[in-house]
């Protein structure tokens, strides 16, 4: 494994289901040399025996590791822990690679991958291979991931390639009775001392299941306060964000604060000024998240 470049790791929970698509599209892959991680995050369906199944094959490289159920950052926390190669990418369990994906991956880093950036930037497709939200600028060689969106007017989820050095860097923390920490506090936070290669080719194709935590965001609102407060509070922190996103942020921190019944906010709060300027707005939210979730 050590020889290896890449890393493709999958978190799991419960998804024995739909997690063939992606082992047979990593059995499909023109260029071989990565190895696929699977981090089982507490899954109880027969995830287990599957996977074992599939190490008897011997069609893939996997390496297959159970933890009990910490929620996506945590299964995050110990694909990084565990990652030994050059590179990581993570494919979601209902999602699934290009055949030459890996091939893409590997002869593009090896033409422009440097220690000067963190990684790359491709792209994700639906499964009919439409492009989720725009393309990447074809002028543009390489960007942070916050300027991509919010300087170069990008939509859409992109799939991203690190440096495995980089990405152990900025563990995610461990809320009792959570499940759930924003993912982009790492990439968001390696923004700020690198940028990424920008790669114009489909490296995932995504669907977005009904159990998927995308799709129950507001629930993971009401449900992980602690974690949300914690990502909000560090987009807070990031020195190359202006007044307007710190603002938006803290609208978000007065939300989940309330929900947390947490009375130290002002104390623990990166900027007093703009989170009290943000109170009526995100007593608003707090009330709107109440409302909807009930409903739900």
């Amino acid at each position: 494994m050590k020889n290896m470049r890449l890393t493709v790791f999958t978190p799991t929970y419960n998804r024995a289901y739909c997690l063939q698509d992606c082992y047979e599209s990593l059995k499909r892959q023109t260029n071989k040399d990565f190895m696929w991680l699977i981090i089982d995050d507490g899954s109880t369906d027969g995830t287990p025996e599957l996977v074992e199944q599939w190490i008897a094959e011997e069609a893939v490289p996997i390496r297959y590791y159970w933890q009990e159920n910490h929620g996506m950052h945590g299964a995050h926390n110990t694909a990084y822990e565990l990652i030994e190669t050059e590179l990581n990418v993570c494919i979601d369990s209902d999602d699934y690679m290009p055949d030459d994906a890996v091939e893409k991956i590997l002869a593009f880093w090896e033409r422009h991958g440097s220690d000067q950036v963190s990684g790359i930037i491709g792209l994700d497709s639906d499964r009919e291979g439409k492009v989720l939200g725009t393309r990447l600028p074809e002028d543009l060689k390489q960007s942070t991931l916050f300027d991509l969106y919010r300087k170069h007017g990008v939509t859409g989820d992109k799939k991203l390639v690190y440096r495995t050095e980089l990405t152990k860097k900025y563990r995610y923390p461990i809320f009792e009775g959570e499940k759930y920490v924003g993912l982009a506090y790492k990439y968001y936070k390696l923004d700020e001392q690198y940028e990424m290669l920008l790669l114009n080719e489909v490296l995932c194709c995504v669907e977005y299941l009904a159990d998927g935590s995308s799709m129950n965001m507001l629930s993971q609102y009401k449900r992980n306060p602690r974690g949300f407060a914690f990502y909000r509070k560090e987009l807070m922190k990031l020195s190359f964000a202006n007044f307007s996103f710190k603002f938006r942020q803290a609208i978000h921190l007065v939300s989940s604060s309330i929900i947390a019944r947490n009375r130290n906010l002002l104390i623990e709060t990166p900027s007093k000024l703009i989170t009290l300027l943000a109170l009526p707005l995100g007593v608003v939210l707090y009330g709107f998240i109440v409302v909807k979730t009930k409903r739900a």
